[in-house]
């Protein structure tokens, strides 16, 4: 919290939004990109099969390669609270 300058009321509220947004994804696609670390083929194959268009994660690194394949941008945590304008 400290690092994201946010309050523990704010990480609260986010994560509520967060919450509320979420929708159910069917895994009707098997394909997936091979990811550096195979525990993470999970959070791609569910944002691909969910259309998503961003994976927040403080481990952007073990995601390249989903950006180039299935257009799925890869975010830290502050540059997502930056595009929402989370102040």
């Amino acid at each position: 919290m400290l690092a994201a300058g946010l309050s523990s009321g704010e990480v609260q509220e986010m994560l509520d939004m967060v919450c509320a947004a979420g929708i159910q994804v069917q895994m009707t696609q098997s394909w997936r990109p091979k990811l550096r670390d195979p525990d993470d083929e999970m959070v791609s194959r569910t944002a691909i099969n969910g259309q998503a268009d961003t994976i927040v994660t403080f481990n952007r690194a073990d995601f390249v390669g989903c950006v180039e394949e299935f257009g799925v941008q890869v975010l830290s945590p502050m540059a997502a609270l930056r595009r929402m304008d989370v102040k």
